[in-house]
């Protein structure tokens, strides 16, 4: 055709079939034959066909093949990052063109700590600044496998450096004791960091890369604790917080977690400790999804308020700065 470049010419011969390519990039992301011809609603052995036949087609092995597992080689990574943000890129194409609008849902995934005290309070805000937007939540435990998830985004905990997606800093933290008012009236203020590992500490599991309990948190600040006694122990860190905001004990508060209930005066800083994490909060896209505007925005707005409120003192009733 008169005006296209030659160099566009003969799709069909560079990529013989789209179709082993949309099957390839379901097991790709779904890490599973199985699981993919599930989702495409066609045979394991359809699936297995049509990834054989591409890399018989390419000369190399997309796939290296265990007994229980599959996972990609280095020429399986390359092609699939190509294939799957280019899907990305025809499918949000025909999802505005169907639905007439300019922005569609976002997945954002992040743990239940940061969707409970962080996200969720400040919703309203995110409807002002993109009313378009359509954000759904999905609260993960553990790090989620982008490549396995319908995400779109992720926020995460860590050093930025994941093979899943490409990452934005949004904000680093800081980790210090919190009391509930009642708590500290009951017990007073622990004089030193050996007196506050005898008081009744409120404890969560760590269910993410850099998350610390109180036993690393005690070494962090240089201090080798005897055995701790829990006064209360969860899976959740949302859990400990709400024990914690009870008056059963001393948490462990993430600065940007919940300086929202310092601001309230339902916590209070402890002023005996702190320490500030090499990680940080991250933004991860994944591979093979464009950044769009939307999501721009929501990276914008993910860094708004940013800046730690100070804490109110518990000795004079003014602002505690570590």
């Amino acid at each position: 055709m008169k005006g296209i470049p030659a160099r566009t010419k003969g799709y069909r011969r560079l990529i013989p079939s789209m179709t082993a390519l949309v099957e390839f990039e379901a097991v790709a992301r779904l890490g599973s034959f199985t699981l993919a011809a599930n989702e495409l609603g066609v045979t394991q052995a359809a699936v297995s066909r049509q990834v054989r036949f591409l890399e018989e087609t390419l000369g190399v092995r997309l796939f290296h093949r265990l007994h229980r597992s599959i996972s990609l080689t280095g020429e399986g990574e390359a092609l699939y990052v190509v294939v799957a943000e280019s899907m990305q890129k025809i499918a949000g194409t025909f999802d505005r063109l169907a639905s007439g609008t300019e922005e569609q849902e976002l997945v954002l995934a992040a743990t239940a700590g940061f969707s409970h005290f962080r996200l969720l309070p400040r919703l309203a805000t995110l409807k002002q600044s993109q009313p378009n937007l359509q954000l759904r939540l999905s609260t993960q435990m553990f790090t989620a496998d982008l490549r396995h998830k319908e995400i779109d985004v992720a926020v995460r905990f860590g050093n930025g450096q994941w093979s899943d997606g490409t990452a934005t800093l949004l904000f680093d933290e800081e980790v210090f004791p919190v009391c509930s008012p009642r708590w500290l009236q009951a017990h007073g203020v622990p004089a030193s960091v050996a007196e506050l590992a005898q008081s009744a500490l409120v404890e969560s599991d760590s269910t993410s890369e850099g998350w610390m309990g109180w036993d690393a948190w005690f070494r962090a600040v240089g201090y080798r604790p005897p055995k701790l006694h829990y006064a209360f122990r969860s899976s959740l860190y949302t859990d400990a917080i709400e024990a914690a905001r009870f008056g059963q004990g001393v948490a462990l508060g993430w600065g940007r977690l919940v300086q929202d209930l310092l601001a309230s005066g339902e916590l209070v800083r402890l002023p005996v400790a702190s320490f500030k994490t090499s990680d940080a909060y991250f933004i991860v896209v994944p591979h093979g999804r464009t950044i769009t505007p939307a999501i721009d925005g929501l990276i914008d707005w993910l860094r708004q308020d940013a800046v730690t409120r100070s804490a109110v003192s518990i000795t004079n009733g003014e602002h505690c700065d570590e």
